[in-house]
């Protein structure tokens, strides 16, 4: 998106009515105010209590970096050792990944433009370095396209810090928000101590509905519900935590008109947004796919454009208002441990946000900010960026598809098309297999017990376990009420066996109100993220075990 393009675009709106007693209340911290005088030619600056940096005891920053390309584009070509790879190394030494070697000086002539320590390890303003912030409004307008001129962008330290200040800055005790009936528990652990309510909207297989939506904005009883109507509402909508889904055009361009109508403000928490690795494909088909690839020569602005064009548009691209607050991480690309993040949202958030930080978490470290500048900006460029992402998104893609590989080998498993909330995905049902010595499992226990619906992007798979035709459990002595259920005593045989995944209640957008049964469906996050192929397949063979004799019991 060219300026020209930008500048055609509308301007946001004012939506300073949504801000907070707090950030209303909150001024420019006062020594942060004379930072803008600071680096100016000529000036005098003694008004600072600031270090001097020869006295910082690091003359350079360094690293080793990986190359861009030491990671396949190509999905079914792990970039990561075979399980076998130490018989190899007793013959032949294993080859060293090709690296890059960065540094960052302490002093530069152009301290403004150019990655030192002197400047990123010193008191600063809360926006983080100038080479940083050039970055990613770069990315923001190109990735995402917003539909509005005055975009701002603005650094956090990861989606947890920049979450808790959209909540300290739009929403005051008392007041309600609107989440995913399914989604991330660290959103809600930020908001309900604050005092604020969770109101849970219903998913289906494209996410969020916009008809459930409608109908609880729609048929707001303040006096039933004992607070007012929510004002914002959060969604994880690529890869949504955790069940994987994600929301298209269509759907967000729904939802979003939605909340123009009743003037709701979207917090959009999208840390799997590179990581839409598709539709999942067998085995057999993988193998054609990849026979049939063939490799073109692009210029590096193509392979950019080209990469964007894979992936679902953010809620950016259809905001023509400016109320879509964007919360974007390097952790998944780079590495959670760097607490670097950035906002795009309109420059009144933006600015809101900023003082925010300046007396909190202020700049993310300097450290992080070096090296992920010296590396984005001064060494890999948007072009190397983009092929590393294009890597990492298909290393993701090559273990999403070995976990479901080995969910469908440990059962009998058809493929269906979804009906009710699951209409228009395609369906795994899994049944118990017989045993090892072939004998049949009786027919009475022979029906579908696990579903799930492939995720096109994230982290996790999201499986369903039908329980119906068992009898609730009776609660035990010495068990929590909320324990005594099969969700939970399942999820529990589970990890007594060896596996640990994470089970539906700790999602539930309304602790109080699940959005089934437990005792009917139980519901299990699996994480294909950081798993060896040969361990997902251990791990789905105690799952199978477990399932068979839960239901034998």
């Amino acid at each position: 998106m060219s300026t020209r393009d930008i500048e055609k675009l509308p301007k946001s709106l004012d939506f300073s009515h949504h801000l907070s007693d707090i950030a209303k209340a909150r001024a420019p911290s006062p020594l942060k105010t004379f930072y803008k005088y600071y680096g100016r030619p000529g000036l005098l600056a003694l008004a600072g209590g600031i270090p001097h940096p020869d006295y910082f005891p690091f003359a350079t920053l360094e690293a080793t970096t990986l190359a861009i390309d030491t990671y396949s584009d190509t999905p079914g070509e792990p970039g990561s050792p075979s399980p076998l790879s130490w018989l190899w190394n007793l013959f032949s030494p294993p080859a060293k990944p090709r690296t890059t070697r960065i540094t960052v000086p302490k002093y530069v002539s152009d301290p403004i433009n150019d990655v030192n320590l002197a400047t990123s390890l010193q008191y600063t303003m809360a926006r983080g370095i100038v080479p940083l912030q050039e970055f990613l409004q770069d990315y923001s307008a190109r990735f995402y396209k917003p539909g509005f001129s005055d975009f701002a962008t603005l650094v956090h330290t990861g989606n947890t810090d920049a979450w808790s200040r959209v909540i300290y800055n739009l929403l005051n005790p008392g007041d309600s928000l609107l989440v995913e009936e399914w989604t991330y528990p660290g959103a809600l652990s930020t908001a309900l101590p604050v005092g604020v309510h969770a109101v849970a909207v219903p998913l289906d297989s494209m996410g969020m509905r916009p008809d459930a939506l409608r109908e609880i904005l729609e048929n707001w009883d303040e006096t039933a519900r004992g607070f007012k109507r929510p004002r914002l509402l959060y969604t994880v909508p690529i890869g949504q935590n955790p069940s994987g889904l994600t929301t298209a055009e269509a759907r967000k361009r729904a939802i979003y008109e939605i909340c123009v109508e009743f003037d709701i403000i979207i917090g959009e928490d999208d840390p799997y947004f590179i990581l839409q690795e598709g539709e999942y494909e067998v085995p057999e088909v993988r193998v054609k796919r990849q026979k049939a690839l063939v490799s073109k020569k692009m210029t590096e602005e193509d392979e950019i454009e080209e990469f964007i064009g894979t992936l679902e548009p953010s809620y950016l691209r259809y905001d023509y208002q400016g109320r879509v607050i964007r919360c974007d991480t390097f952790s998944k690309t780079i590495a959670p441990g760097s607490r670097v993040g950035w906002f795009t949202c309109n420059p009144l958030f933006a600015e809101r946000f900023e003082r925010a930080g300046e007396v909190s978490t202020q700049a993310p470290s300097g450290f992080a900010q070096s090296m992920i500048t010296q590396l984005l900006v001064k060494t890999w460029g948007m072009g190397g960026y983009v092929r590393w992402l294009k890597g990492i998104r298909a290393e993701y893609t090559t273990r999403r598809d070995a976990l479901i590989d080995a969910i469908v080998h440990e059962m009998d498993v058809e493929l269906v098309r979804g009906e009710g909330i699951l209409e228009g995905a395609m369906v795994f049902q899994g049944t118990v297999k017989d045993d090892e010595k072939g004998r049949m499992v009786e027919k009475s226990r022979k029906k579908i017990r696990v579903s799930f619906v492939p995720p096109t992007s994230g982290m996790f798979v999201w499986l369903r376990v039908d329980f119906t035709g068992l009898l609730p459990p009776i609660r035990a002595p010495d068990e929590e009420e909320k324990d005594a259920n099969h969700e939970t005593r399942f999820w529990i045989k589970l990890a007594e066996s060896g596996l640990l995944i994470l089970p539906g209640w700790v999602f539930r957008g309304e602790k109080d109100h699940p959005p089934s049964n437990p005792n009917v469906y139980g519901h299990y996050r699996v994480s294909f993220s950081d798993s060896t192929s040969e361990n997902m397949t251990k791990a789905s063979k105690i799952f199978a075990k477990v399932l068979k004799e839960y239901f034998h019991q």
